[in-house]
C-alpha cells in the first residue's frame, strides 16, 4: 500500500513521486498495488499535476511515475502479458480530506 501524489481525472491516472520516504519500488514491485489518494489531489489534466508538483516541491522530484492501470506488454510474441514490468493489479482508495 502506498500513497499517491495526485490523480488525473481525464485519464484515470495516478502520479507518484520519488523521494527519501517514497521509493519507486514500493509501487512497481508488488503483484498488487493499492494506492491511497486524497480526493483533494484529483486534478482535471496532466498539466495540473505538473503545476501541483512544482508548487509543492519548488522543483520537480528526481523521478515521477504515471500509473494508468496494471503493467502490460505485448512485446513477447505479440501476446498480451499483465504484470511484466510492474503490478498485475492496481487498486485506488480515494479518501476525503
Amino acid at each position: 500500500m502506498t500513497g499517491a501524489f495526485a490523480g488525473i481525472a481525464e485519464t484515470g491516472t495516478l502520479m507518484t513521486v520519488t523521494g527519501p520516504d517514497t521509493p519507486a519500488s514500493t509501487s512497481l514491485l508488488p503483484e498488487t498495488h493499492v494506492a491511497v489518494l486524497a480526493a483533494g489531489r484529483i486534478v482535471a489534466h496532466m498539466e495540473d499535476c505538473w503545476d501541483l508538483a512544482r508548487s509543492t516541491y519548488g522543483q520537480l522530484p528526481r523521478a515521477v511515475n504515471f500509473i494508468s492501470g496494471p503493467s502490460r506488454t505485448g512485446d513477447i510474441e505479440q501476446q498480451l502479458v499483465l504484470g511484466a514490468h510492474g503490478p498485475y493489479r492496481v487498486h485506488i482508495v480515494i479518501v476525503r480530506g
